[in-house]
C-alpha cells in the first residue's frame, strides 16, 4: 500500500519536520473525508478546512464572458440569452464531476469552434467585418449544448417485472388502499407514456408513507421501487434503507457529506427514510444537524429531479410535524399513503403464512386462544401497536416453544403429525395484561413472565 507509506512520510514532515513547508490537499467532498479517516493523526494535522461550493448559474454566466473577453470574443445578445439558460440548466442537473469554472471555459471554446466552422460555409469569406469574424451566435452556443447535453432516460416498460413486482404486492395481506392507489398510479404512467406526457414532471413521486409500526411501509417502499423500474420512471429501482443515525453527523459540516453519500447510493432509485420525523430532534438548537441533512435532500431532489426517489416514512402526527419543520418539504411531497393498522383477522392471515412456511399449523383450541389474544391487542391498540411485527414475535415465540417441547419428548415417541403441530399448551402464554406490558408489546416473552 505505497498511498499508505506516503500518508506517514506526510505525517513525520507535519510532526517532527523543520516546519519550512505547508501541505494543502484538495479533492472531493466525500473521498476527502476518506482520506482524513484513513489515519488517526490525519484530521489534527490539518487545522484548516476549506468548502469551495459550486459556482452559481449567475456565476458561471459571469465567468464565460470573462473567458471571452480574454479570447477577444464577442457574445451577441440573443447568444448571451441561451448562455444563460443553458448554464442553469447545466447546473441543475450537475452531479460531483461538474466541471464549474472548467465546464464553461469548454463551452466557450467549442463555441468558438463551432463559430469559425459556420464562417467557413460563409460564400463571401472576404466580405465578413471583424466584428463578425469574432462574434458567437445563438447558433453556436445551440450547437454545444445540443452535443454535450445529457440524454434524458427513456426506458420501455418491462411488461414481465411490472407483473412480478404487482404480483408480489397483491400477494400482501391487507393494506387494500394502499394497493388501490398504486394500481391507479400504475394505469396513470400508462396513460401518460401513451399520450407522450413526461411524467416526472407531471407529478412529484416523492411519497410520505404515514402508519405505525409493522404495517408494511418498508415493505411497500421496496415493491414501489420495483414498479418504478419496470415503468422506466427509474433506472435501477433499488430500495437504499436509512434513518437519522444513518444521515447525521457528529460535528458541523459532515452531516451535509453524510446525507450526499446516502443520496449517492440511491441515484438510480429510492431512498427510503424511516421515522423521518426525528430529523426534526434538535429544531432550533445550536446544532441543528437534522436541519442539515433535510436541506442536502431537498437541494439534490431539485438538482437531481428525476434520478431518485425519497419515501418518507413514520407515525402520522410525527409526519406532519416533519412537514412543517422546512418550508419546501410539503412542495417536494405531494404523495401520501397511509398504512392502516391489521385487523385482527388479517393479523390472523399473517400467522397462519409464517407458520405455512414453517410446516407447522394450530389445533383448532390453539389457534381460537390466538385469534382471541390478537382481538384483545387490536381493540385495544394505540399508536405503539406492533401489526405485523407483533404477529412475528407472537408466532416465533410459539414455535420456539413447540420445538422445546417437541425436544423433551425422546425421538422414538415422536410423530410425524406432532412435530408438525401447536398445540395450546404452547401458545397459553399469551393473555393479553393491558398496559402494564406495553413494553413488551402486549404479550409475555416467557412462561413465568
Amino acid at each position: 500500500d505505497y498511498g499508505k507509506e506516503v500518508i506517514e512520510i506526510l505525517l513525520k514532515e507535519m510532526s517532527d519536520g523543520p516546519g519550512d513547508i505547508a501541505i494543502f490537499v484538495a479533492g472531493y467532498p466525500k473521498e476527502m473525508n476518506a482520506f482524513i479517516e484513513s489515519n488517526p493523526g490525519l484530521k489534527s494535522r490539518f487545522s484548516q478546512y476549506f468548502m469551495f461550493d459550486d459556482y452559481l448559474p449567475d456565476e458561471l454566466y459571469d465567468i464565460g464572458l470573462s473567458i471571452a473577453d480574454r479570447l477577444k470574443l464577442q457574445i451577441d445578445d440573443e447568444a448571451k440569452k441561451t448562455l444563460k439558460l443553458e448554464l442553469t440548466d447545466a447546473f441543475r442537473n450537475r452531479d460531483k464531476n461538474f466541471g464549474n469554472a472548467r465546464f464553461v471555459e469548454g463551452v466557450v471554446n467549442k463555441s468558438k469552434m463551432l463559430m469559425a466552422l459556420r464562417l467557413m460555409n460563409v460564400p463571401d469569406q472576404k466580405a465578413l467585418s471583424k466584428e463578425q469574424l469574432s462574434t458567437i451566435s445563438k447558433e453556436d452556443i445551440v450547437k454545444v449544448f445540443a452535443d454535450s447535453k445529457r440524454k434524458q432516460l427513456k426506458l420501455e416498460i418491462n411488461e414481465s417485472e411490472l407483473k412480478e413486482a404487482l404480483e408480489e404486492l397483491h400477494e400482501l395481506i391487507g393494506m387494500q388502499n394502499v394497493k388501490t392507489e398504486i394500481d391507479e398510479l400504475v394505469r396513470l404512467i400508462r396513460y401518460y407514456n401513451d399520450i407522450g406526457k413526461d411524467v416526472l414532471n407531471k407529478f412529484s413521486l416523492h411519497t410520505i408513507f404515514t402508519g405505525n409500526p409493522g404495517t408494511g411501509k418498508t415493505t411497500v417502499a421496496r415493491i414501489l421501487g420495483k414498479v418504478f423500474k419496470a415503468l422506466g420512471i427509474l433506472e435501477r429501482g433499488h430500495t437504499v434503507e436509512t434513518d437519522r443515525e444513518g444521515l447525521i453527523a457528529g460535528y458541523v459540516g459532515q452531516t451535509a457529506i453524510k446525507t450526499a453519500g446516502k443520496i449517492d447510493e440511491a441515484m438510480g432509485g429510492v431512498l427510503f427514510i424511516d421515522e423521518a420525523y426525528a430529523l426534526t430532534e434538535g429544531k432550533g438548537s445550536q446544532y441543528d444537524f437534522g436541519a442539515e441533512a433535510i436541506s442536502t435532500i431537498l437541494k439534490r431532489m431539485e438538482d437531481n429531479r428525476g434520478k431518485f426517489l425519497v419515501f418518507v416514512a413514520g407515525y402520522p402526527d410525527n409526519m406532519n410535524e416533519f412537514l412543517t419543520a422546512n418550508p419546501g418539504l410539503s412542495s417536494r411531497f405531494d404523495k401520501k399513503m397511509h398504512f392502516e393498522d391489521y385487523t385482527a383477522e388479517e393479523m390472523m392471515q399473517i400467522a397462519d403464512s409464517i407458520l405455512k412456511r414453517e410446516d407447522l399449523h394450530m389445533q383448532e383450541d390453539a389457534k381460537k386462544h390466538v385469534e382471541n389474544y390478537f382481538a384483545d391487542l387490536y381493540k385495544n391498540r394505540d399508536k405503539f401497536f406492533g401489526n405485523a411485527r407483533t404477529v412475528r414475535q407472537t408466532i416465533g415465540e410459539a414455535v420456539k416453544n413447540q420445538n422445546l417441547r417437541m425436544a423433551n419428548i425422546p425421538a422414538a415417541q415422536r410423530n410425524t403429525q406432532d412435530i408438525h403441530t401447536i398445540i395450546l399448551e404452547d401458545v397459553a402464554e399469551f393473555v393479553y395484561q393491558g398496559n402494564t406490558l406495553r413494553r413488551q408489546l402486549g404479550f409475555r416473552l416467557g412462561g413465568n413472565s
